[in-house]
């Protein structure tokens, strides 16, 4: 069995018990090295097998090899396995290669959720996720998303919003929302959410400090209903109140 494990947002805590209980029980863990460290408590006596960043499709070949051969193998992504994880690939390279194995995906608890707890209640109407790398998708196709998100009056949870190699994706995804959102329009940013390093905050598009964003958050922009109160963001669920 291959198993593919979302661990959730870093603390423990947001493990789930399903997943925990399939770690501690499989006796080969497969994973990105920083993913690794999250759970190293968990990993003693156990093969550990890890590679660092853009080493995705070796890291879910060499899962799949070791399942071929009859071993029980996790594979471990943050988060949730299946949004921007390793469940997507791992499905793909077994399609693709035909391979007769078995694959169970466990779910973890995403960014946006983790972010969204900690913020308020900005997710309480309809919302999209939109990662803004353009690694694996093109730009355009991006940018495309982010319009037709904005002009829908989606929530927008905006996942890898900048980073030194794409510093200012952000800022070009905010200009395309300004085209249907105000600037006054209600943004919440969680980063490192639920680890040692937290920092929430609650801004607006135009107040939103951007030299503030790195990889490791998530920004939140809510729809034309959305309010801020207490430090926190609300966006109306449409009850009569």
């Amino acid at each position: 069995m291959l198993y593919v494990i979302g661990l959730g947002p870093g603390d423990q805590n947001l493990l789930t018990a399903e997943a925990r209980q399939i770690i501690q029980q499989t006796p080969i863990i497969v994973g990105y090295a920083t993913y690794i460290k999250l759970v190293s408590n968990l990993l003693k006596g156990k093969t550990v097998i890890q590679n660092g960043m853009h080493g995705e499709v070796e890291r879910c070949q060499k899962a799949l090899d070791l399942a071929s051969e009859g071993q029980d193998v996790v594979i471990i992504s943050s988060g949730d396995a299946g949004i921007y994880g390793m469940a997507g690939l791992i499905w793909e390279l077994k399609s693709k290669q035909q391979l007769d194995i078995s694959v169970k995906v466990i779910p973890g608890i995403t960014a946006s959720i983790a972010a969204a707890a900690h913020l308020g209640a900005p997710l309480m109407n309809d919302f999209c996720h939109i990662s803004l790398s353009d690694l694996m998708t093109p730009w355009e196709v991006v940018a495309q998303r982010v319009e037709a998100a904005a002009q829908a009056d989606f929530v927008i949870c905006l996942y890898n919003p900048r980073s030194n190699h794409r510093p200012h994706k952000l800022r070009q995804a905010l200009d395309i929302i300004l085209k249907y959102k105000a600037p006054t329009t209600v943004v919440g940013v969680g980063t490192d959410v639920a680890r040692l390093n937290e920092v929430d905050q609650v801004t607006t598009i135009a107040d939103l400090d951007e030299t503030t964003i790195g990889m490791t958050s998530i920004v939140i922009i809510g729809n034309k209903n959305t309010y801020a109160y207490q430090g926190k963001m609300i966006t109306p669920r449409g009850y009569q109140l």
